[in-house]
């Protein structure tokens, strides 16, 4: 084993670090993880294909995260490094795989992810601002959106974070109204079942909202602060999934009981027309504000976050020097949060929230396929002992199960978007073994 290997499966807390995290804690830090932009858009994608089944997607996604969390879960209470999904991967597969995950992580599903909501953010702003819709004034609205939120975090970690404190309560009160209002106007006529929905549907639109549920292993990063990890992270998973579950099926059978068929003739801003119907003016302008401040909390939250896996990656190695330079005064990595605003604002002006959701719950799910393997191959080589960090029950059970699920969704990818991503990772593959051969030679 490397010495590099060594320091990743390195379990000992020695940061001196103050366990003060609970299971309460860790739940509500998944949930404001996962909530994010795209449930104030998916409803009404999921109603269009499924209608009155559209919970069946939203169990299915559900089981799915429980079962991929529990697995970042064991392997990350065992290598405790920085880096998350990259450290797991690269661990267990080489640099070469780590590579490749920090690659899908931050352009695959981070900058694809934020594209899509800046796109789910105007579509929802152009309700009450209809000149977004104007494919040059949008262009300028994302531009003034991420050269502003690229200056703020360049001039401080403390500014990005202030940023995203909001984000929780934004994103969530505006919900919550709407489901409380919305269960007493809901039409049971709206909920009869037409016909059971084929696995080809079923399949497809589980993929796109798979998109609502991504980011909750962002929570379990702070390994080293959470109390009694092998009762609170199982458990903290469990609470913090399911009620992301019970919010986004409440959420939907909501929209679904108000609007019931025409549900699906609101793409853009669903939410906002099911607060119109119950509230007027006042609720749709309610969802509306929520909603766009979320998203604003979200990007920024994301652009305070990704750019600094570009700068472990450079340091690391794996990318370029110049994303690696710190800011003289600010003492932040300004090129890689330059880079990464400039690569979203170039994605978000020449796509769509469906196409954009799409590519990200892709990329975020072969990260994922990465982890669960690496899992399952720490389990096989029995590196994974009982020495007090967190086991799945059930041995490989949880694992497999993961597995093939994942390998499920992503067979439902077009075939466009299978040569896009292999595409992607044999460029990926070029320039990581071109960066090689000019380091050796050096």
């Amino acid at each position: 084993m490397t010495q590099q290997k060594k320091k990743l499966l390195n379990s000992d807390n020695k940061e001196g670090l103050k366990r003060d995290i609970g299971v309460v804690g860790l739940g509500a830090a998944i949930i404001n993880s996962i909530v994010g932009g795209g449930i104030f858009v998916l409803p009404a994608i999921v109603a269009a294909r499924l209608g009155s089944a559209s919970i069946l997607a939203y169990l299915i996604c559900g089981v799915l995260i429980i079962l991929i969390m529990l697995c970042f879960a064991e392997i990350g209470s065992r290598i405790t490094v920085s880096g998350g999904a990259y450290a797991y991967v690269e661990a267990s597969f080489g640099r070469f795989a780590g590579f490749l995950t920090n690659s899908l992580f931050w352009f695959g599903f981070g900058i694809m992810s934020d594209a899509a909501i800046a796109n789910a953010m105007a579509d929802i702003l152009a309700i009450k601002l209809p000149w977004l819709n104007t494919q040059l004034y949008r262009a300028l609205f994302f531009l003034i959106v991420f050269s502003g939120f690229a200056l703020i975090n360049i001039r401080g970690v403390k500014q990005g974070v202030q940023m995203v404190k909001i984000n929780t309560i934004a994103k969530l009160l505006p919900l919550l109204v709407l489901i409380t209002y919305g269960w007493f106007g809901t039409t049971s006529e709206h909920f009869e079942w037409t016909g059971w929905p084929t696995g080809g549907d079923l399949g497809e639109i589980s993929l796109i909202l798979f998109f609502a549920f991504g980011g909750g292993e962002i929570a379990l990063n702070a390994s080293g602060e959470i109390r009694n990890p092998e009762r609170t992270v199982p458990y903290g998973i469990l609470v913090g999934i399911t009620i992301v579950i019970v919010l986004y099926i409440l959420i939907q059978t909501v929209s679904l009981g108000v609007l019931g068929s025409a549900l699906s003739d609101h793409v853009g801003a669903p939410l906002v027309a099911v607060a119109d119907r119950l509230l007027g003016n006042f609720g749709a302008t309610l969802i509306i504000v929520g909603s766009a401040v979320s998203i604003f909390g979200a990007i920024s939250g994301d652009i305070l976050a990704y750019p600094r896996l570009l700068f472990a990656g450079s340091r690391n190695g794996l990318l370029p020097h110049f994303l690696s330079h710190v800011h003289r005064k600010f003492a932040t990595p300004y090129w890689a949060i330059i880079v990464y605003s400039v690569i979203v604002f170039i994605f978000s002006i020449t796509g769509g929230f469906k196409e954009l959701a799409i590519i990200s719950s892709a990329a975020l799910l072969f990260i994922y396929l990465g982890v669960v393997l690496a899992t399952i191959k720490f389990r096989i080589k029995q590196s994974i002992k009982n020495d007090g960090s967190f086991r799945i029950p059930g041995g490989l059970t949880i694992p497999v199960l993961a597995l093939l699920a994942i390998i499920w969704f992503l067979s439902n990818l077009a075939r466009n978007e299978i040569l896009g991503i292999v595409l992607f990772v044999v460029i990926l593959s070029v320039l990581y073994f071109i960066m090689k051969y000019f380091k050796k030679r050096a």
